[in-house]
């Protein structure tokens, strides 16, 4: 066994525990930080596909923005744990037979490996080394040239999720001695200071004397 298999069956295993986690874990911030780890050791797989864009790109999209938004909304939200956890076990036999075909996909891969792919008919036919294609500036070209506009189309609707997502756990807080600065600039001087006319002495109150009615006497 050579270091790339151990590489992957490293991977693959901490990948599959945590998927588990992720669905098995009562904390839902513990759940995402669980899924987090999922999509680095799936990267981890994709760079030993020799598939380094898609590893990057799982890393830079979904760890590095998706995720951690995910992360912040959930810690934010105030989630019903009980109705999260309500019919776990009624679904857990589907999850289990998906979960153990994925296993086994990937345990075929494992052993069967990959058919030996073709060169790029574009490259061979200008005559580029196959050695020198690079599939990353391949596909750059194809998204910046071909699909630049579902790319910014993308780029919006995740912007607006985004400011969704903040708008949905922004709370008007009650402990808050913030105000607002419109009032601020509004404000007059009679507004915030009242002079009331008093005299300048007063006469002291007379002093009362309590006699009580069984003695007779001042108490």
């Amino acid at each position: 066994m050579d270091y790339q298999t151990g590489f992957f069956y490293l991977f693959a295993a901490v990948l599959l525990f945590a998927a588990f986690r992720v669905i098995t874990a009562r904390n839902p911030v513990h759940a995402v930080l669980f899924l987090m780890l999922a999509f680095s050791q799936a990267s981890a797989l994709w760079l030993l596909l020799k598939a380094e864009f898609l590893g990057i790109t799982l890393v830079l999209v979904y760890l590095g923005a998706v995720m951690v938004l995910f992360l912040f909304v959930v810690m934010m939200l105030d989630i019903n744990m009980d109705g999260v956890r309500k019919g776990f076990w009624k679904h857990f036999p589907l999850a289990a037979i998906l979960g153990g075909f994925v296993a086994a996909e990937l345990i075929a891969v494992l052993f069967v490996g990959f058919p030996s792919l073709a060169a790029n008919p574009d490259a061979v036919n200008t005559g580029i080394n196959a050695a020198n294609y690079s599939n990353t500036r391949e596909l750059g070209l194809l998204l910046y040239t071909e699909y630049l506009y579902p790319i910014e189309v993308a780029a919006v609707i995740l912007l607006v999720a985004m400011v969704a997502a903040i708008a949905l756990t922004l709370r008007q807080r009650k402990d808050s001695k913030a105000i607002n600065p419109g009032l601020q600039v509004h404000v007059r001087a009679r507004d915030r200071l009242v002079v009331l006319p008093m005299n300048a002495t007063q006469k002291a109150a007379p002093a009362v004397v309590a006699v009580t009615a069984e003695e007779g006497k001042p108490s």
